[in-house]
């Protein structure tokens, strides 16, 4: 992390407020001696300018901050990572408490649709095409100048009756396949960071499910489908996404072997999906998620978690419980951020109000970042805090309150060995200017984009063509607002992969 990011991190938790105690949730431990945040002005000879102070001052006790108005996805940014988003769909769009968290960029830098991009919504019928769901998605990630994960392409499940009942011949499926991938990977062109090309090709012992992919053309369905959606969208990124491939096992082995066949039949991966869905106290630790990671980034790949989630096996949790899976989610987050290559962290639907565990898995839940109500949980906490100690060394054990405005315009520079930061904002939660006086002698302009919520703020409007995996441009402005309920119709398969232990039943992920 450069210094300019690490002076604009601190400008933000200096403005943040109102403070609240620090606690520790899990395993964690505070990772840095703690910096006290509060108001007033700053010491030693640094100056501040603005209608209000703040200072940062190193502190040998515990840290007392507020996160407040930072969200995961600028923290995320902050420690080099590209994202940190959710899935959301459009049968949620009428729930306007739900879609401000959604829409607030500073929360989530990415979206997903949850099921509009599936075969069987997006081809009903054979060469009958349809996107006025996923386009809905897109238009709201465009809207509030957030990114767009797509998902996916070739799966086993939430097929249409025509994939699943035709007698297909290997030529005839290849057709398939690729006018399929050709027409949905085209229509989205130059909007999708990633796609997600193939879904779940193994069972947990490693060898391939039996779909009517496999039935009927072997492992060559695989470069089939990459070959066809690299054509498709020659910028997007292409990966493949499964699950139970975190724990180092048959299954990630195959998963390697995989991205290698493709490579010999002249296919293009660049990343391997991670989906991350969990089961508390049953997560790999931290240290075991990083060298999982770097098997992949070893064959050049890039890696992402793609939806995560940590599931109780008992409800209501206990506090023990939430401990643990406050745990659980910074030993997937943290291996991500320990691991160059990784690139960033999805949760599958970030409150449990919209979760897909309970009908899944019945008697199992409460496994988001938010609860019911939209309120965030101890594991939320804990990712706000792993993520701010590893971009600016404030403890790993502060407290995280809620969500609150988008801060933007920050300007860092700095003149003497003392922090202080000065910070007016406007009524829209936007940070108007701020200066961080510190120990060197640079400056550095944080792009005023980068960091807008939509809690007040306006957030930039971005070109869908202009996001590649690398930079994105930021102008103009706009808002977002999405009204109205659109059902998504999701023809669930049964899963039929004996062993597998985030298998069976119907799912929608």
């Amino acid at each position: 992390m450069g210094r300019s990011t690490h002076l604009f991190l601190l400008g933000l938790l200096a403005s943040a407020s109102p403070f609240v105690s620090a606690q520790s949730y899990g395993s964690l431990s505070p990772a840095s001696p703690g910096f006290s945040v509060g108001s007033g002005s700053g010491s030693g000879s640094g100056s501040s300018s603005g209608s209000s102070g703040s200072s940062v001052a190193a502190s040998s006790s515990q840290s007392t901050i507020d996160l407040a108005a930072i969200g995961l996805h600028t923290l995320a940014k902050a420690n080099g990572l590209l994202f940190f988003g959710t899935a959301t769909d459009t049968n949620l769009f009428n729930d306007t408490a739900y879609m401000q968290i959604v829409n607030d960029r500073n929360m989530f830098g990415i979206l997903v649709p949850e099921n509009s991009q599936k075969w069987q919504p997006t081809e009903p019928t054979q060469n009958d095409f349809q996107f006025a769901n996923p386009d809905r998605v897109h238009s709201v990630a465009t809207a509030n100048q957030q990114m767009l994960r797509c998902h996916t392409l070739t799966w086993f499940q939430q097929l249409p009756t025509f994939v699943t009942t035709t007698a297909w011949t290997r030529a005839t499926l290849t057709a398939a396949i690729q006018a399929h991938i050709a027409n949905v990977v085209g229509h989205f062109r130059g909007a999708c960071y990633s796609w997600d090309v193939v879904n779940e090709a193994l069972n947990d012992n490693g060898t391939f499910r039996n779909s009517v992919f496999f039935e009927t053309l072997g492992t060559d369905f695989l470069p089939i489908s990459f070959l066809a959606a690299a054509q498709a969208d020659p910028n997007a990124r292409l990966y493949y996404n499964d699950f139970n491939i975190e724990f180092d096992n048959n299954k990630t082995a195959a998963a390697l072997s995989i991205v290698k066949l493709v490579r010999a039949a002249g296919g293009r991966v660049d990343g391997v999906g991670f989906q991350g869905h969990m089961t508390t106290g049953q997560t790999p630790s931290r240290a075991a998620m990083s060298a999982v990671f770097r098997k992949f980034t070893a064959l050049n790949l890039e890696v992402a978690i793609t939806e995560l989630d940590v599931r109780q096996t008992s409800l209501p949790p206990t506090p023990a419980q939430e401990a643990q899976q406050a745990t659980d989610y910074v030993s997937m987050v943290g291996g991500c951020l320990d691991v160059e290559g990784c690139v960033g962290v999805v949760t599958w639907e970030y409150t449990d109000r919209y979760s897909w565990i309970p009908s899944t898995f019945p008697g199992t839940g409460a496994a988001c970042l938010f609860d019911e109500n939209l309120v965030p949980k101890p594991a939320y906490t804990a990712v706000a805090s792993v993520l701010a100690a590893k971009a600016t060394g404030v403890p790993a054990s502060a407290t995280i309150a809620g969500i609150g405005a988008g801060l933007t315009g920050f300007v860092a520079s700095s003149s003497s060995s003392s922090s202080s930061v000065a910070n007016s904002n406007n009524n829209n939660g936007q940070n108007v200017g701020s200066t961080v006086s510190s120990g060197s002698n640079t400056k550095a302009n944080i792009p005023a984009a980068e960091f807008i919520g939509n809690f007040g703020g306006s957030p930039g409007l971005i070109p869908a063509s202009s996001v590649s995996a690398t930079s994105t441009t930021n102008t103009g402005s706009g808002s977002s607002s999405a009204t109205g309920s659109s059902s998504i119709g999701n023809s669930n398969g049964g899963n039929s992969n004996t062993g597998d232990s985030n298998g069976g039943g119907s799912y929608g992920y």
